[in-house]
């Protein structure tokens, strides 16, 4: 994931020990010019209101993600105040630690960090609050995952989700509130029709749909080019690519059944595993939240994401597992399988990718909307090495918690029964997402 562009502000009085904050004010810029997507500093300490507001002033124009404001000394809250009448980003709160213990005071960074996060509490501005020098690791961990969310936040806000189709009956989950997605994350809904995707679809010409059975034949092990329902799903996914690129769409939620058997005469599940693949992640049953969450996973892990039910626990190995008719990104499959072509398990047509998911860590996830709220519900486990459970796609994961104290809070925490899985361990990423969009946060181990 890309990081974010930074505004760094060092701000310190000149009454305090200034040598030993211009030390730490070099050692955080050389940090930030690492971390940073682009680090805009004023080239000193500023020291004074007036100072401050002037070179507020010359930078009006340039646009950053966050500000970093360091009390590299004590400052009162004047120069937060300033920062928040000219400026509207959220904000690090940065303090350093005292350089000696004994005698002067000589920074009063700290005070100076908490003066501040209380004047932006009371504004009602968006901030987080890191206490450490330049040279700790936790300093530059923690730094480079607020970047990466501001990162995302930014991204999600110029996301597109093509929906195709209306959710199944019964299936409510599936559905969002596209005003209220829109204010959370700046999420847009572009909505396609099933059957005109259907039509369009049929009348696609071969030099284009043949590109993408090409590339289905690059990642699945004996595919039967000659087969109808292979075919059906290169002309679909032909359609698709053309409005993902005309509507700059960067994900899809796709109604499944039974539209795509009885009218396209194939499964939807290779065209959702195909664009996963390649980054455009897609969810069947035209679950909106489930494309969401499984592209955040994919943001902070760098690799495909799976989605599917909890079918099943085991109390024997503290496991649970995660099944789907037929759909997961090719690379996803055990090594010793590969992706393998199937047929759906209820409607015995084609074609469906058919294997048990490969093993290693992983982080489970899922954009909540309960009772009108939005929550980010988390939790890691390990993916195990085990044959294939069910016909389609499955993974059993080994929990850190007692499988079934987690089974029983996830009912009691009303979840929806579409879980993105990331490999990966980026629960803390989560947490700090769900801290900066302002919803709560369900943690589980």
């Amino acid at each position: 994931m890309n990081s974010s562009s930074v505004l760094y502000l060092p701000i310190g009085r000149p009454t305090f020990d200034m040598e030993a904050a211009e030390e730490y004010y070099e050692q955080s810029k050389s940090l930030l010019s690492e971390l940073a997507k682009e680090c805009v500093e004023p080239g000193e300490i500023i020291t004074s209101p007036e100072a401050l507001e002037e070179y507020l002033s010359d930078i009006h124009h340039v646009d950053v993600d966050i500000i970093i404001y360091q009390s590299v000394t004590f400052a009162d809250a004047q120069f937060v105040k300033l920062i928040q009448q000219k400026r509207n980003e959220p904000f690090i709160v940065w303090s350093v630690r005292e350089p000696s213990v004994g005698g002067r005071l000589r920074l009063n960074s700290l005070t100076g960090g908490n003066s501040t996060c209380h004047s932006l509490k009371n504004a009602g501005r968006h901030y987080r609050f890191l206490l450490g020098n330049p040279d700790e690791t936790n300093v530059s961990d923690k730094l480079s995952l607020y970047l990466q969310t501001e990162a995302l936040v930014k991204e999600l806000s110029g996301f597109t989700i093509g929906v195709v189709g209306e959710h199944q009956p019964g299936f409510y989950f599936s559905d969002a509130n596209d005003e209220q997605l829109r204010e959370l994350l700046g999420i847009q809904i572009h909505r396609l029709s099933l059957e005109e995707a259907f039509a369009k679809a049929k009348e696609m010409p071969e030099e284009k749909w043949s590109k993408e059975l090409a590339l289905a034949q690059e990642k699945v092990m004996h595919l039967n080019e000659e087969d109808p329902t292979v075919t059906n799903f290169s002309r679909f996914s032909s359609y698709m690519r053309t409005q993902i690129r005309e509507n700059n769409l960067n994900a899809l939620a796709i109604r499944c059944w039974p539209e795509f058997f009885n009218e396209l005469g194939a499964a939807a599940c290779s065209t959702l595993s195909h664009f996963t693949e390649e980054g455009v992640v897609s969810s069947c049953e035209a679950d909106i939240h489930g494309a969401i969450s499984m592209h955040i996973l994919q943001s902070y892990t760098g690799g495909p994401p799976y989605l599917g039910d909890l079918v099943h626990v085991n109390e024997e190995n503290n496991s649970v597992t995660f099944w789907h008719c037929g759909a997961a990104a090719y690379s996803l499959a055990n090594e010793r399988t590969g992706a393998v072509p199937g047929v759906h398990p209820n409607r015995k047509l084609g074609f469906t990718m058919e294997f048990g998911l490969k093993a290693g860590d992983v982080t489970i996830s899922r954009l909540s909307h309960v009772d009108g709220e939005y929550r980010l519900f988390v939790m890691t486990g390990k993916a195990l090495d085990t044959p294939q459970q069910f016909n389609g796609t499955s993974v059993e994961v080994q929990l850190e918690e007692d499988c079934m104290k987690v089974l029983n809070d996830l009912m009691g925490d009303g979840l929806e029964p579409h879980y993105a899985v990331g490999y990966g361990q980026v629960k803390e990423d989560i947490i700090d997402l769900a801290h900066r969009l302002g919803i709560e946060t369900i943690v589980y181990s």
